[in-house]
């Protein structure tokens, strides 16, 4: 990933977000609607803010996920296991 120097706790909107880490907008949307990848969403206009160094760390794990050939539904389980254990 190609990170730029941004602050750390720094939220990006889903543009930021794919400009900062070299993932296409299309991969972020269709990751936020399997929702793998952690926002919030808040204010008058509902614009999904995400938090950078954890959504950064999140998609480095999908990466070495899919790189072990993982399939989306295995990666969806191993977040779902993760967040309740």
């Amino acid at each position: 990933m190609n990170k730029k120097t941004i602050e750390k706790n720094n939220v990006l909107t889903i543009g930021e977000l794919a400009e900062v880490s070299g993932t296409r907008l299309t991969t972020l949307k269709y990751y936020t609607e399997l929702g793998i990848l952690p926002f919030s969403q808040e204010g008058e206009r509902l614009t999904r803010k995400y938090k950078e160094e954890e959504v950064l760390e999140r998609l480095e794990e999908i990466k070495k996920l899919k790189e072990k050939r993982l399939t989306i539904k295995e990666i969806i389980e191993f977040f779902k296991r993760k967040t309740i254990g």
